[in-house]
């Protein structure tokens, strides 16, 4: 029996199993970073041992620190969560030598299939070797052989940029998993991701617990999940389930796992066998009315799972709520969660609360929030709904995104989903939400009426507007007679109450209300985030024309061989990458010209706005002094 559980990672996931432990009666143990020292995981966990340091290789990478925490603590069982060290055969191997008990696959299976290309050949599918691709296999994808969530992936369409995205891939999956091996498949367009999740006990029981769709994807990372996968021919569907059942069977699988296929023109593609609990586990759950924590413990205990899983039920959705900006090449975000609240009703898988911070360390993933319904459009409306009214105060994040893409008429219908749907749509999807100037009149009343602005004594003449703006909105007011207020700018405003944390307003004969909350320099008000702008610029934020400012706070990685100052470079260049919250971000030159100024060198760490390089462009240099 199981008295005390570690678990090998952190936030949202080591929080969500820590729950179900809790629920159970047994005791948890966390393990931190530096980074993590103050996190959620680690306030609710029984007991916390720190990893030494903030980067994943030096922590939560460090098999033997873990090991060795789990026994430092007294627990006699692991768990992986997903990520990091959760498909790391050795430290499976390690945690049983240490006579601890692994809450996961056997670590051949582990073997067998956490290597993407050994799990192909497993199944009889012949790889790609990189050495072979021709201009006739493009575009093709270039992936990391271990782990997952998008870290190590390139889609190649020019045969002479494979190398590159070779090494890069190789670079970016070393540093996410511990493992550089990458391999090259054939990349299929704007096909559904579809999944079936998996359930095996020692005993030789296999539950296949239906289908997942995932396909709403960016940087090859999911953001919305659905369970049961809608409109696929249950021809197929018979299909999905029976190879991934097979490929369980194939290696005596123990524990939860996912198979993963990629479906296009009818044709089922096998991608990979993920052997841990997956992040959109939670739908499944809903489904089909189980915890697969829960009987992911039973299954290290020994114990035989029923012969057959519950009869599914009705349809769940989740949405990821990340700490990033769509509109901005999905750019993680940091800094304070000042207030994080969802409506009730609604499941949050999270690891963060009011008042965390998010750093540059980790994953930019602030919630899962799921929802349960009788039918898809209920359970897309119910959850659209409710991630519009959450209050999410901080950074900015993907939650007007996720409201957009749910009721996206294109979503809605079945038969249009796949890995495209961002591709075709993100422009319409990131454009400003309607209502922003509105807003913007709230926060300056808000403002205003928390006694911030201050007006001259009355006279018999107008008073001088008052201009406050945010963001892309100016707006200009005056005090009235009557004590409230006369908005100039826009127009077609009245104003019907102020105060310092609530404002009503009649635009075209609608009273609409906003609940205003002010920071050092943002503003929420109504769901909208407002950005203040100060009066006068400040001279220091002035930079010479081409520079090139760190679009998010993280570490440079890497600058492209030989760069240089005095150098000539080309529009499109790269110049160098960034890498923060398990992403890599590449800085090119925005034309071509001259490169003037480098400030980056590898393993520097950079915040938002820093100076990285500036390329005097070939128009500029035309320009007489």
């Amino acid at each position: 029996m199981i008295l005390t559980v570690l678990v090998a990672n952190r936030g949202e996931i080591a929080c969500r199993v820590f729950r179900t432990c809790r629920e159970l009666g047994i005791s948890t143990v966390a393990v931190y970073s530096d980074a993590d020292a103050g996190a959620l995981h680690v306030r609710e966990a029984d007991a916390a041992v720190r990893l030494p340091g903030a980067a994943p290789s030096e922590t939560y990478l460090r098999g033997d620190l873990v090991v060795q925490a789990a026994l430092a603590a007294g627990a006699d069982a692991v768990h992986p969560g997903y990520g990091f060290l959760s498909e790391n055969a050795d430290f499976a191997r390690a945690v049983t030598d240490a006579g601890l008990i692994w809450i996961g696959p056997p670590p051949a299976a582990i073997e067998a299939m956490a290597s993407k290309t050994r799990a192909k050949e497993l199944l009889g599918i012949a790889p790609l070797r990189a050495e072979d691709v021709t201009g006739a296999d493009l575009p093709v994808l270039v992936k990391a052989a271990a782990g997952g969530g998008g870290r190590g992936m390139r889609i190649v369409r020019e045969l002479e940029d494979l190398e590159g995205e070779l090494l890069a891939a190789s670079a970016e999956a070393a540093s996410a998993f511990g493992d550089g091996e990458v391999f090259v498949e054939p990349y299929v367009e704007n096909g559904r991701h579809v999944e079936v999740q998996l359930l095996c006990d020692a005993h030789g029981t296999v539950w296949a617990l239906g289908t997942r769709d995932c396909s709403l994807q960016r940087r090859h990372q999911k953001v919305i999940e659905e369970a049961p996968a809608p409109g696929l021919p249950a021809a197929l569907e018979a299909s999905l389930l029976d190879t991934a059942v097979r490929a369980a069977k194939s290696v005596g699988y123990v524990g939860a796992g996912t198979v993963e296929f990629l479906v296009a023109e009818g044709r089922a593609h096998f991608l990979e066998m993920n052997t841990r609990l997956q992040v959109e586990h939670p739908v499944t759950e809903e489904v089909y009315g189980v915890d697969l924590v829960a009987l992911q413990l039973a299954v290290a205990e020994g114990r035989a799972l029923p012969p057959e899983p519950p009869a599914p039920r009705g349809h769940a959705v989740e949405a990821r709520l990340y700490a990033e900006d769509p509109a901005r090449a999905w750019a993680p975000q940091t800094g304070v969660l000042h207030r994080f609240e969802t409506p009730a009703g609604v499941r949050v898988d999270t690891g963060f609360v009011s008042g965390d911070t998010i750093g540059v360390h980790y994953d930019p993933m602030l919630a899962k929030v799921i929802v349960h319904a009788g039918t898809r459009e209920e359970a897309l409306r119910r959850l659209a709904h409710a991630l519009e009214r959450a209050v999410v105060h901080g950074p900015v994040t993907n939650r007007d995104l996720l409201v957009a893409s749910l009721r996206h008429p294109e979503y809605a219908r079945e038969e249009a989903l796949d890995t495209g749907f961002y591709d075709r749509n993100l422009p319409a999807l990131t454009a400003p939400a309607q209502g922003g100037e509105y807003a913007a009149v709230a926060a300056a009343l808000a403002e205003a009426a928390g006694g911030k602005t201050r007006f001259g004594g009355w006279r018999n003449v107008r008073s001088q507007d008052e201009t406050r703006t945010y963001g892309d909105h100016e707006v200009r007011y005056r005090p009235a007679r009557d004590g409230g207020y006369e908005v100039t700018s826009p127009e077609g405003v009245r104003v019907v109450a102020a105060a310092p944390d609530r404002v009503s307003l009649e635009v075209a004969g609608v009273v609409r209300h906003f609940e205003v909350t002010a920071y050092e320099d943002t503003v929420h008000a109504g769901g909208h985030r407002l950005t203040v702008r100060p009066r006068f610029t400040d001279p220091a934020d002035l930079q010479e024309p081409g520079s090139l400012l760190a679009p998010m706070p993280g570490t440079v990685v890497r600058v492209a061989d030989g760069l240089a100052v005095g150098d000539r470079v080309a529009a499109g260049q790269p110049l160098l990458w960034l890498e923060a919250m398990k992403m890599e971000h590449r800085v090119i030159a925005p034309a071509s010209g001259t490169l003037t100024a480098l400030h980056a060198a590898p393993g520097r760490q950079v915040e938002v706005g820093a100076l990285l390089a500036v390329v005097q462009t070939e128009a500029q240099e035309e320009v007489p002094a």
